[in-house]
């Protein structure tokens, strides 16, 4: 019997999000309880999705319903850095759609999110998801199952046909595909394979929920909003992102060590990134970019710090799929630790099927600007150009846009 890819509830429950999601949650309750922050929703293809508001909305509302009975609770209690009084605050949280603007317009879907950090932090994957998936019922009807598992069994052959033993024996792949999969369904059958089937080389999931169902281990740390909001948070624009790292190294005390280097870019990160951080941080995410030069830049400042890179890792998880992940794997192997976040690769990967190219991103914090200016041309994210223009002159990033 052929199995459907849809269900009736697309987010799950509240552990039906990333896990970085929950660790700067809790990071915020104990730093920044009352700042306010702004969030917008874009669509990178442009794609019109305004014929889908009401089901969205419906979909939104239903995340009210939402809450953590007491196995999850524990699941999380299990984790070592997640403290009591954050476990105590999320059996309590529901989300609240006062925070919530939905709606058209100029003909397009407009999603934005107003409110306490700590109490609109975790609207962004869910919404996410949400917005992918209704806009697959639409499109796609008729997809099953088994044409998701198909395909994911696919890389596996290509993988084991393409790759040595010893390759496959020191290859690791999580994965990151919550925000924009094709459905629920569809990630948990991957991940359920992904366990079962590619056992040695599979290290986690992102997605809280199914490392709970499948007793698996939840991946992540931060994301740029946390870099981002420290714009506005931080003694001075300049000292910002080593605020970010400074406050995340008190809450964590060494533990969840990989930080983003691209809220900046690269160059600007790794001015601050000085002897005290790189020795304190396990190692650095790859977002934006090309992520051969982007290692090559971190393996440097490594070696000029004076720092092995062996005992530091990369993890890549920008538009990643397995042929990339053993190009990269291949040219980084035995100079410093790798692992890969492969995400929409495969979670929304299925023939015929053209995956969704969305975000929802912080827009400002206290009623200020904030900014990511990203390695990667087209993904600089901030509604005020002169905030750009002026976060450009502090840290003595050039605009490589205007060049082109």
């Amino acid at each position: 019997m052929s199995e459907s890819v849809f269900t009736d509830r697309i987010v799950q429950n509240l552990l039906d999000t990333d896990f970085y999601k929950l660790t700067m949650m809790q990071a915020v309750l104990h730093n920044y309880p009352n700042v306010e922050v702004a969030w917008e929703f874009r669509c990178r293809n442009s794609e019109d999705l305004s014929q889908y508001l009401t089901e969205i909305r419906y979909q939104i509302e239903l995340l009210t319903e939402l809450n953590l009975d007491q196995d999850k609770l524990g699941f999380l209690e299990g984790i070592s850095f997640i403290k009591p009084d954050f476990l105590r605050f999320l059996g309590l949280f529901r989300f609240n759609l006062r925070y919530v603007k939905t709606g058209i317009e100029k003909g397009e879907l407009f999603i934005r999110l107003l409110g306490p950090w700590l109490h609109v932090i975790l609207f962004e994957v869910p919404m996410l998801a949400i917005v992918s998936e209704v806009r697959n019922r639409y499109r796609y009807q008729t997809v099953l199952i088994e044409q998701a598992r198909e395909q994911l069994y696919r890389k596996f052959y290509w993988l084991t046909a393409n790759a040595s033993s010893d390759e496959l024996s020191e290859l690791q792949v999580a994965d990151f595909g919550t925000r924009r999969r094709f459905s629920y369904l569809v990630q948990e059958d991957v991940v359920k394979a992904l366990k079962h089937d590619f056992p040695g080389h599979f290290v986690g999931t992102s997605n809280v929920h199914l490392a709970y169902k499948f007793n698996i281990r939840p991946l992540g740390t931060m994301a740029h909003e946390w870099i981002m909001a420290h714009q506005q948070l931080g003694p001075r624009l300049i000292d910002s992102q080593i605020a970010a790292l400074d406050c995340w190294v008190r809450e964590y005390r060494g533990l969840l060590g990989i930080t983003l280097t691209d809220c900046i870019t690269t160059d600007a990160f790794l001015n601050d990134f000085d002897l005290y951080f790189a020795k304190l941080f396990d190692g650095l995410r790859h977002d934006s970019g090309d992520p051969v030069q982007w290692a090559e830049k971190a393996i440097n400042h490594y070696n000029k710090l004076g720092i092995e890179p062996m005992s530091k890792t990369l993890v890549f998880s920008n538009s990643l799929s397995l042929p990339k992940a053993l190009e990269i794997f291949r040219t980084l192997r035995g100079r410093i630790n790798v692992r890969f976040g492969i995400g929409t690769n495969l979670t929304c990967d299925i023939p015929g099927i053209q995956p969704m190219s969305i975000v929802l991103k912080m827009t400002a914090c206290n009623g200020q600007p904030v900014a990511k200016i990203s390695d990667e041309t087209g993904k600089t994210h901030c509604n005020d150009q002169n905030f750009v223009a002026y976060l450009r002159h502090v840290f003595n990033v050039p605009d490589i846009s205007s060049k082109e």
